[in-house]
């Protein structure tokens, strides 16, 4: 079914606002999954924050010529049936949705991705990219690094003065 002209750049326009703000987008190949499916991912990403869209390779090519970032952005992997995920909020949570619904789904194939920078992501990366912690577990990693020499003085000198109060009741009690 063909697609009027107004509707196209509704659906670009659409487009252009939500890869504007972007901070990650991945996308991926669902030729043989169900509309139940689909539905699926669509809640689970949702959940996660991720908007997902089904639209044609063209028009997203032509949304992506409308953003300065992405005007000079690699759009050949953009070939097939694809599915959208894309993220205002968090750069690995596209490709943590895909590939957590593609363990369960083996129809589904990631295909690429682009970075809030305008640069094309490759297969293997958005791969690499899903298998990262989430954003609030890399920052409770960083801060436990942080904290962890502080835990260690404490420590040090606690013990110190349980050896000093260990001393002091061993000559009080002789």
């Amino acid at each position: 079914m063909a697609i009027s002209r107004d509707k196209k750049q509704t659906l670009v326009a659409e487009l252009t606002g939500l890869l504007k703000d972007a901070k990650g987008t991945a996308f991926a190949r669902y030729q043989t999954l169900t509309v139940a499916d689909l539905q699926e991912l669509r809640k689970a990403a949702r959940e996660a924050g991720v908007t997902i869209k089904v639209v044609k390779n063209r028009l997203v090519r032509v949304a992506l010529q409308e953003i300065d970032t992405y005007k000079e952005t690699d759009t050949s992997l953009l070939v097939g049936q694809l599915v959208y995920a894309v993220s205002t909020e968090d750069e690995v949570m596209p490709a943590k949705v895909l590939d957590t619904f593609a363990k369960t789904h083996p129809a589904l194939q990631l295909a690429g991705g682009f970075s809030g920078e305008g640069l094309a992501i490759s297969e293997a990366d958005v791969k690499a990219l899903a298998g990262l912690p989430s954003k609030d577990q890399l920052v409770a990693q960083v801060v436990s690094q942080l904290l962890s020499p502080v835990h260690d003085t404490v420590n040090a000198l606690g013990g110190n003065l349980y050896g000093l109060l260990d001393g002091i009741e061993a000559k009080a009690t002789a």
